[in-house]
């Protein structure tokens, strides 16, 4: 059995930071999560254990060519073991359509709610529109108007 650490609010809230600010830099972060974590992403579903994690990752890695998070700006919600981080993003698509934070064309606008106990994200469910782009008009036509 693994060792139990006493966190702090600010220990929590840093390594959430920590998280995406790795994830911007294209630098490892899977060492941030314990072993048996559960990630869930729109439209992927929920990821359980470093392995699946990876996958996860690595599959929704080929939705965008760049991507990097607000840090200023993120609202932070800390109740115990669970920090909720709502923030902004800007990037480029895969198909090169860049978004930004006022939701132009599909994405910019996210929140995640980690679990976070012992040094380790235990949980991490990110909630977002995966259609960076806003290429999904078919169901959504009034994306079409959009520049």
């Amino acid at each position: 059995m693994g060792e139990t650490h006493t966190m702090t609010d600010e220990q929590r809230r840093g390594l959430a930071l920590e998280y995406f600010k790795k994830l911007d830099a294209g630098e490892a972060f899977f060492d941030l999560f314990a072993e048996d974590a559960q990630v869930y992403f729109p439209k992927w579903g929920v990821a359980t254990g470093i392995e699946e994690i990876e996958e996860m990752f690595a599959d929704v890695a080929e939705t965008a060519n760049a991507m990097s998070h607000d840090y200023a700006t993120f609202n932070y919600v800390v109740d115990d073991e669970t920090v909720v981080v709502e923030g902004t993003s800007t990037g480029e698509a895969a198909d090169g359509t860049e978004w930004r934070p006022d939701g132009t064309p599909g994405g910019g606008r996210w929140c995640d709610v980690f679990e976070i106990r012992d040094g380790k994200i235990h949980r991490l469910f990110i909630y977002l529109d995966p259609d960076y782009a806003g290429a999904d008009t078919d169901r959504y036509p009034w994306l079409e108007g959009e520049e």
